[in-house]
C-alpha cells in the first residue's frame, strides 16, 4: 500500500502551531516570525511535506496547473519515453501537461512555445535545438527548465542535463579496453552541447590512451538511422576502416545495425573481417526496445528517464534565481556488440 503523503495538517501538528501559521510560511506570506517559520520549516523537512502546487494555484484564484513540454521528435524512442515520465512525475502534483515535437525546426520550437505562452502556459519544459535562444529573454515570465542540452544565448537557465562525457569517455574506453585502436564516432549536430561533450569524452578516451583522433573516422550532422548506415558502409569501404564504432545516440546505434545487417547479407565479406568474421563492436548512447534482443546484444550507455523528467519539473515548480544545474549518472551496460573482440591482424 502506498504511504499517505503529508499534509499541512500534518506539519501543523508535529510543529505544533496552527494551520493557517503553515499556510503562510508555505506560500511565504510576510510578517511570519522567524521562530515560527524555523519550527515549520523543520516539520517540514521531519515530514517530507510538499507543497500541492496546484492547489496553491486554484488558491490563487488561477486555473489547474499545467505544464508545457517541447521536445525536437516525439516519434524518436527517447522523447516518447521522456514525455511519459514528465506526464507521471507532473501527476504527482495534480498538473497536466501538454506536448509539441519541433520536428529538428528550431521556427518550430519558437512557434510552439510562444503558443504555449500566449495560451496561459508559463511553466515550459524545453528540450532545446541547436539554434540560439537568446530571443527567450523577451518572455521574462516564462518559467523554463531545459532537458538534455544547455541552450545557446541565454547567460542563466536552468538545466537537467545527462554525464554526457562521462558516457563519452565510457563507451570508448570500454572499446579500447577490447583492443580496438581505430574507433570511428557517429554523431549528430556538434551544436547541441549533449553531442558536443560525447564526443569530448571519446577524444579524451583516446588521448587518455595515447592515440590520436582521426578526423577521417568522425562523421558529425547525422541522425537519420538511413543516412547513418550509408556513412557506416563508407568507413567499412575503407583502406583502413575502423574495427569499432561509437554512437551517440540511439538513432545512429539503428542506423549502424541496418548496414551491418546490410553487410551480413551480401555474399563477400568486409576485407577486414576475423576469422570468425564478427563484423566490428559498437557501442550506442541511449538505450532503446530489443537492444537485448539482437544478437549480440547492443551494449549502450544508459540512463533513467525518470530522473530527467522528475529533476525537471522539481525545478519548474521550485524556482529560485540563479542558474541551477543537476547532472544525471549514466552507466555502460555491456551486452555483448561492444565486446566484440577486433580482427586478428594477417
Amino acid at each position: 500500500m502506498t504511504a499517505r503523503k503529508p499534509t499541512m495538517a500534518d506539519v501543523a501538528r508535529h510543529a505544533g502551531v496552527s494551520l493557517k501559521t503553515v499556510s503562510r510560511v508555505v506560500n511565504q506570506e510576510p510578517h511570519v516570525r522567524a521562530s515560527l517559520q524555523r519550527r515549520v520549516q523543520a516539520a517540514i523537512s521531519a515530514l517530507g511535506y510538499r507543497r500541492n502546487e496546484a492547489a496553491a494555484r486554484l488558491a490563487r484564484g488561477a486555473s489547474m496547473l499545467t505544464l508545457g513540454l517541447v521536445m525536437e521528435n516525439i516519434s524518436n524512442e527517447f522523447y516518447a519515453r521522456l514525455a511519459a515520465a514528465v506526464e507521471a512525475a507532473a501527476a504527482e502534483h495534480e498538473a497536466l501537461v501538454v506536448f509539441g515535437s519541433y520536428e529538428e525546426s528550431p521556427d518550430k520550437e519558437r512557434m510552439l512555445i510562444e503558443s504555449m505562452a500566449a495560451r496561459g502556459v508559463d511553466s515550459l519544459i524545453v528540450v532545446p535545438s541547436a539554434a540560439d535562444h537568446a530571443w527567450l529573454a523577451e518572455h521574462a515570465s516564462l518559467r523554463l527548465v531545459f532537458v538534455d542540452r544547455v541552450p545557446r544565448g541565454l547567460a542563466a537557465a536552468d538545466v537537467v542535463m545527462l554525464d554526457d562525457e562521462r558516457g563519452g569517455r565510457d563507451a570508448t574506453g570500454h572499446l579500447l579496453a577490447g583492443g580496438h585502436r581505430r574507433i570511428a564516432l557517429i554523431s549528430d549536430d556538434d551544436g547541441l552541447s549533449s553531442v558536443h561533450d560525447r564526443a569530448t569524452g571519446y577524444r579524451a578516451a583516446l588521448a587518455a590512451a595515447g592515440l590520436p583522433v582521426d578526423d577521417g573516422l568522425v562523421v558529425r550532422g547525422v541522425f537519420d538511422p538511413g543516412l547513418v548506415a550509408r556513412e557506416v558502409t563508407r568507413l567499412l569501404g575503407l583502406a583502413d576502416p575502423p574495427t569499432a564504432f561509437f554512437a551517440t545516440n540511439n538513432r545512429a546505434a539503428i542506423g549502424i545495425l541496418q548496414a551491418l545487417r546490410e553487410r551480413a547479407a551480401r555474399p563477400e565479406r568486409a576485407a577486414y573481417a576475423g576469422p570468425a568474421d564478427v563484423g566490428p563492436a559498437y557501442v550506442g548512447f541511449d538505450d532503446f526496445a530489443l537492444a537485448d534482443v539482437f544478437s549480440p546484444g547492443v551494449t549502450v550507455v544508459r540512463y533513467d528517464v525518470s530522473a530527467l523528467a522528475r529533476s525537471a519539473v522539481e525545478l519548474l515548480l521550485r524556482p529560485q534565481e540563479g542558474a541551477r544545474r543537476v547532472r544525471v549518472p549514466v552507466e555502460l551496460v555491456p551486452r555483448g556488440s561492444g565486446e566484440l573482440p577486433p580482427p586478428l591482424s594477417p
